[in-house]
């Protein structure tokens, strides 16, 4: 699914964000990448998401080079990013709508999600509210439902969980946990252990934008 050979990320002469990583993902496993913050995790992700060109190395998914990969045609990817993104202005309905719109779904799919997202997840109090009106825990929740209107191949998660309460905790480990029964490969950036051990089964550790045997 993934290979990772001889990365490097710099951001300026002296400092490199990512330094010489070497590593390998199978199809459907989920592996958390452990360190604490500015370790190069983000990075990573980053890189993977294509937000982010690495420096020199090479990256594929699914045996395609980074560079050509298409997240429309070839890999069904989402990224959950530590600020979540949004139309801050949009409702939340309006944002579910967009979304859906992009992907493909007909009109009466779009309703059809919608709806079913609203039911299942108790959203009928702030289905019209404005993004920008709505707590950074209600944003991490809305990011992660909005990825299982489709099928996924690839599911990032940056790290989110630092702050969370625990009763937004107890729902997004929910929905991760139901993106992992549909064998998504699920990569998970994180600070603790303990939250990676919840979700993975496999950790790479992190530390001064290296990988290490151990923190």
């Amino acid at each position: 699914m993934i290979r990772v050979k001889n990365l490097y990320l710099r951001y300026t002469r002296e400092f490199y964000a990512l330094y010489n990583i070497n590593m390998e993902i199978e199809d459907g496993e989920s592996v958390a990448l452990v360190g604490e913050d500015e370790s190069g995790k983000t990075s990573l992700l980053r890189i993977l998401a294509k937000l982010e060109k690495l420096t020199k190395g090479e990256v594929y998914i699914k045996d395609t080079p980074i560079e050509k990969l298409n997240f429309k045609e070839d890999v069904k990817a989402g990224y959950v990013p530590a600020k979540p993104v949004f139309f801050e202005k949009k409702s939340v309905y309006e944002n579910f709508r967009y979304i859906l719109k992009i992907w493909g779904f007909s009109d009466n799919e779009i309703e059809s999600k919608i709806n079913e997202a609203i039911i299942e997840y108790s959203l009928e109090k702030i289905k019209d509210t404005k993004i920008k009106d709505l707590s950074l825990d209600e944003q991490y929740i809305l990011s992660l439902i909005r990825l299982t209107f489709r099928d996924l191949d690839l599911l990032m998660v940056d790290n989110i969980f630092d702050h969370m309460n625990e009763a937004t905790f107890e729902v997004a480990t929910t929905l991760i946990k139901t993106l992992q029964k549909k064998k998504t490969t699920v990569i998970l950036a994180t600070t603790k252990e303990a939250i990676a051990n919840i979700f993975c089964k496999r950790k790479i550790y992190f530390k001064d934008g290296s990988i290490v045997d151990k923190l």
